[in-house]
Parts: C-alpha cells; structure tokens; sequence
C-alpha cells in the first residue's frame, strides 16, 4: 500500500504568507522556509510583525479566503486520489487552511494550530509536534505503508529524506543544487508520473 505524502504550500496551493504580505504591503512577511529554515525563528518573525502592523486572525483569513489554489492543482489531486492514498503533510494552521481544503475536496490534512487573544491577535502557535512531517512519515512506514514525499522547501527535506522516495516539487535553485539527490518535478504531469509509478 502506497501513501502520498505532500506539502501544501507551494505544491497545491500558493505560500500563503508571501500573499499576506503582497495584500498588507509588509514585505517582512515575504519571508518563508525557502528563505529561513529555522521555522521557530521565522514563525516569531511574523507574529511580531502582525502584532506590530495591528494585523488580526480575522485579517489574515481574509487575505486567504481569496486565494486560489495553484493552476492545475484540483486536478492533479484529484486524479492521484483515485490511484493512491493522499495526505496532506503541512506546517500550515488549521485556523488558515479550511477555505484551501475546500477547494481541494477537502483531502486528510495534518497540520498545526493557533493560539489567538482576547483581542483576535495571533499570540501563540502551537506545533503538533517537533518535525512533525517526518514523524508522520516514520509512523506509516511503521505500521507498513510505503510512502513517497513531496516537498519544495528547507522545512520539507527531513519528510523527503524519511520517505522511501522523496521529491522536490518547483523548488528554488539553491534547494535544487543543494539537495540534487531528490528527483524534481516541474509540473503536475511529472509529479504525477512519478508518485503512480
């Protein structure tokens, strides 16, 4: 038995805090685990500039109920259902990703979750657990499910490397160069043939 394991942002859909920060204008929210790899770091990073630009929870939905998943994205997804079983690995909040599964036909999502104030500020975030796409990934191999990863930035690469097959997704170049043991896929059609095989 074969479990798809894929990242949300940048797979399926567009890096949601790059479109935050196009909406508020806040080019210190373009910032993500392309850029960083330190998530914890990256993480406090924006939720100071939120709190600092006087940004809600309710503000940040909205910029995400507008946002469309990537061309081709639905289809894909829905063609490598019928063929394998699908999960949505992210490091996203459950809080930001409700309109995004809905227009994915809600697949199985992992992700993690926020803590907001009285006043509607993003105060905490709260991680499922510790590299928790890999741990994922380690858990279905466990229990007898071979999986292949998908991923394209820094926060990916223990997912991919824990798979039985990892693959980069678009990554940037400095990703594609330094981890060129990982096949690429440019497309959906790529990606497809290679997670059906």
């Amino acid at each position: 038995m074969l479990v798809c394991c894929l990242d949300l942002e940048g797979v399926l859909v567009p890096e949601i805090w790059v479109e935050v920060a196009k909406r508020t204008k806040i080019q210190g929210l373009r910032f993500t685990t392309r850029d960083i790899p330190d998530y914890d770091a990256l993480m406090r990073r924006r939720l100071k500039i939120l709190r600092e630009h006087r940004i809600k929870l309710k503000n940040v939905q909205q910029v995400i109920s507008r946002i469309r998943p990537l061309p081709g994205a639905k289809s894909f997804l829905d063609e490598l259902r019928t063929q394998v079983q699908v999960l949505i690995l992210s490091d996203t909040y459950y809080e930001f990703a409700t309109p995004l599964m809905r227009q994915l036909g809600f697949p199985a999502l992992w992700c993690n979750g926020l803590t907001v104030d009285r006043a509607g500020y993003i105060s905490r975030y709260h991680l499922r657990q510790k590299n928790g796409k890999e741990k994922a990934v380690r858990a279905l191999k466990s229990i007898g499910f071979r999986v292949k990863a998908v991923g394209d930035s820094y926060n990916d690469l223990t997912m991919l490397k824990a798979a039985h097959e990892g693959i980069l997704f678009n990554p940037p170049a400095n990703i594609r160069k330094q981890f060129s043991k990982f096949k690429v896929a440019k497309n959906y059609t790529e990606l497809l043939r290679l997670l059906s095989r």
